[in-house]
């Protein structure tokens, strides 16, 4: 039997390329956003491929619509193996003061609560059938502050916090939890003019791609990875490990 992921935000562009890349890997696939349209195109694409992908529309805020997607997709394929909790949100950079407290709430509910709601209903359904691996979707943004992006940031080292607890509370039952965290990344939300001027603050001169996150999420779900869990995996060109050199004399 296929060993089966489960992908939420599956309709953004790390989230499709890490359900192509889990479907090219073997696994059938589980696919979860709100956007039904484009999550049914990416479900037929793996389908296409000879793959096996299911697709459920659904609000991970919502806990009904959380536990109807991990419900269906053990009615579907019998188990569940592994997950990437990929669904987020953010909102235009605002200094703090200036935030409503419904642009808060809206980020961290979808951020954290969503976070927590897939979670808690993916490792019930994986410690039942043996164990497995979840990635949780964090950012650089969750390992230093960005100056504008105060909700997004506390909600995405939330995700650490609460990633790095619960794979704690789950290594001895055979269950692992990891975080990645990208940088810029060539998503639908930058255009390649954009691309080309945060690249050159990369010190890779480069934004990176999604298949590249794809990719990441998928070895850490693999048994190349298994005595992985509780980290957390910067995905960013560099960006992280320092400032480069002044110039001689500057």
């Amino acid at each position: 039997m296929n060993p089966v992921a489960l992908i939420t935000g599956a309709t953004s562009a790390i989230g499709a390329a890490a359900a192509l890349a889990f479907a090219e890997a073997g696994y059938s696939v589980a696919l979860a956003a709100r956007r039904v349209q484009i999550l049914n195109s990416v479900a037929a694409e793996i389908e296409q491929r000879g793959g096996r992908a299911l697709a459920v529309g659904a609000d991970v805020t919502q806990v009904t619509d959380v536990d109807k997607v991990v419900s269906r997709t053990l009615a579907r394929f019998g188990r569940l193996d592994v997950a990437f909790n990929n669904a987020g949100s953010g909102a235009r950079p605002t200094p703090l003061a200036d935030l409503s407290e419904k642009t808060f709430e809206h980020t961290m509910r979808v951020n954290v609560l969503g976070t927590f709601l897939c979670m808690r209903a993916e490792i019930l359904a994986i410690v039942e059938h043996g164990g497995g691996a979840i990635v949780n979707m964090s950012s650089t943004a969750g390992l230093q502050g960005v100056a504008g992006l105060s909700p997004y940031c506390a909600g995405k080292y939330a995700i650490v916090g609460m990633s790095k607890a619960a794979a704690l509370d789950y290594a001895d039952k055979n269950v692992r939890i990891n975080v990645v965290a990208p940088g810029p990344i060539a998503t639908e939300r930058i255009d390649k003019e954009q691309q080309q001027r945060i690249g050159q603050y990369v010190p890779v001169k480069r934004v990176g791609q999604p298949s590249e996150v794809a990719e990441l999420v998928r070895w850490l779900c693999s048994p190349s990875a298994a005595f992985i869990t509780g980290a957390v995996v910067p995905i960013d060109g560099g960006r992280l490990a320092g400032v480069p050199s002044f110039a001689a004399g500057s």
